[in-house]
């Protein structure tokens, strides 16, 4: 009984193993020998590649109009009302709001400096209070001498004859005082003059005393985020030609921009308000979408290729984009929608002449846009320029392959727009040849995949 079952068992195991072998090699000897593909009607996006920068949509770099040693940091507003922020100093990504204070500098030389132009301000009116008073001398005594110039009394002489009737007339004021007296009254309106002069200059002295004491204090320009703190408490400031620069503020994060460097071949093909969309690294799921704002017109050269930079307005109101990422920018420079798509390898493929049905096919004469090798290309103006292609289907009875002409629209890069009424949706097309491997190993089917052989029994070819 054991020796029958051993021998049905026996017998079960090599029939299934001739029909497992049989269904291999009948599989594997009826491959088809091409490679296809199905024409499909879809929307075509042609875009044109950059790369770029996330920026703020606006920065305010503040910096240091006085020099001086930083004194403190102002405070971080979030401590009103967030207790893990109390007591703490602003920071790296710390909201402020406009005019709050950032830092202060060491105020004590400015204090002094303001104190001594007060004074000398003090002093200078001062003066003129005095210049006034000695105006007031003066115009006394100059009155007084144009009273007694006119003053004229008749005497006779102690040498005269009084029988001659002569005499000399007594003057009340000499010449020599008369113009001494008008000198200085000219000379006291002067002094007056130069003394409010004076208090005009220490005015200005003072002011520039309290604007420099002012500077002491770094106030927020806008109401924004810190996203650079480049000082520290302790650290002095030296102010010359260019003001140092303390912090950089970011306006609102919540409008972004994106810097692209668009090369010169393509810039032709962007225009404000062509849409576009990018990823980042740090989101790689994640597609986000923008608009062209502005062209700038101050190319730069980079390896002998200009490169214009191009500003995109970005959306970023769930504050996912941070600032300074490098951005992968495509711009949506032309659109088809509902057309007739195949893939671009199916204009690559060349049959053999054995393999086309009633031989080879006549050559035709074509320039250099109407290449099989080449996909529809895009003019400058972002306008497709048809050229003519050549599909390739396998006829039925014969299994040979025979040519249809078409006409090539735009090309994204990996599908072309076919214009012909020979091609509908859902015919088959030929993309690629598969390509018999000889090998030398003998390939068991019984075996695991691992030990069938180190290569496979065919492979792909266009």
């Amino acid at each position: 009984m054991f020796r029958f079952l051993s021998l049905v068992v026996l017998l079960g195991a090599i029939v299934g193993s001739v029909w497992f072998y049989r269904d291999y090699s009948e599989r594997h000897a009826q491959a088809p020998p091409y490679r296809t593909e199905h024409v499909k009607r879809g929307d075509l996006l042609i875009t044109v590649g950059a790369t770029g920068t996330i920026e703020p949509e606006e920065v305010v770099d503040v910096g240091a109009q006085v020099m001086g040693r930083i004194k403190e940091l102002g405070k971080d507003p979030r401590g009103k009302t967030d207790p893990a922020y109390a007591n703490k100093s602003v920071d790296y990504g710390s909201p402020v709001e406009k005019g709050m204070v950032l830092a202060q500098i060491d105020p004590a030389i400015y204090n002094a400096q303001h104190d001594q132009a007060k004074a000398a301000l003090a002093q200078a009116e001062a003066n003129v209070a005095q210049m006034q008073a000695r105006v007031l001398q003066t115009e006394a005594e100059w009155q007084r001498a144009q009273r007694l110039k006119n003053l004229k009394i008749p005497s006779r002489s102690p040498t005269g004859s009084a029988a001659a009737n002569e005499s000399l007339p007594i003057v009340g004021i000499s010449d020599a005082d008369y113009i001494l007296a008008q000198a200085n009254a000219e000379t006291a309106k002067a002094d007056l003059e130069a003394a409010q002069a004076t208090v005009l200059q220490q005015k200005a002295t003072l002011l520039l005393a309290e604007t420099n004491l002012g500077y002491t204090t770094i106030f927020s320009p806008i109401a924004g985020t810190i996203i650079d703190r480049r000082v520290n408490i302790g650290q002095t400031v030296v102010s010359s030609l260019n003001a140092p620069s303390l912090f950089l503020l970011a306006r609102d994060l919540r409008r972004m921009q994106v810097w692209a460097a668009v090369n010169e071949a393509d810039i032709a093909k962007i225009r404000p308000g062509t849409k576009v969309h990018f990823r980042v690294d740090a989101f790689p799921d994640d597609t986000f979408h923008g608009t062209v704002v502005q062209i700038r017109l101050n190319a730069s050269m980079t390896q002998n290729v200009v490169i214009y930079t191009v500003v995109i307005g970005v959306d970023n109101s769930d504050l996912k984009l941070l600032p300074y990422l490098t951005a992968d920018v495509k711009f949506e420079v032309d659109e088809r929608k509902n057309v007739l798509l195949v893939p671009n390898s199916a204009f690559r493929f060349r049959p053999a002449a054995d393999q086309i049905l009633g031989g080879a096919p006549q050559h035709r004469e074509e320039g250099p846009d109407a290449s099989e090798d080449q996909p529809g290309k895009n003019n400058a103006d972002g306008k497709s320029s048809d050229s003519a292609g050549r599909l390739w289907q396998i006829d039925p009875e014969s299994s040979k392959l025979t040519a249809i002409e078409v006409r090539k629209g735009l090309s994204d890069g990996s599908f072309t727009e076919v214009i012909s009424d020979k091609v509908h949706e859902g015919d088959t097309i030929v993309v690629g040849e598969q390509k018999q491997v000889a090998s030398s190993e003998v390939n068991n089917p019984f075996a695991p995949p691992k030990f069938r052989g180190s290569r496979p029994s065919t492979k792909n070819a266009n």
